[in-house]
């Protein structure tokens, strides 16, 4: 599976949203459409470390880094190259 479709499946699988509302593109900021929540942003920490077998470092824990598909990606392919 591709890596943003991998990202996307689990954000899909976290949403506080109903499904229907739930439309985003990879360039959509998950956390300004009011998608997600503080917690959801640890979930998707530790998905990342644990599915991608890497470490975010504190310096990595920006918000800008997670707000979108494209952004996660990034930094997993910078991390992982």
């Amino acid at each position: 599976m591709e890596l943003n479709q991998k990202i996307r499946s689990f954000i899909e699988s976290q949403l506080v949203v109903f499904e229907d509302e739930a439309k985003f593109e990879d360039d959509d900021n998950i956390f300004e459409m009011g998608f997600v929540n503080s917690l959801f942003a640890m979930q998707l920490l530790e998905y990342i470390e644990s599915e991608f077998n890497m470490t975010v470092d504190n310096d990595d824990l920006d918000i800008k880094n997670f707000s979108t598909v494209n952004n996660i990606a990034a930094l997993i392919n910078r991390k992982v190259g």
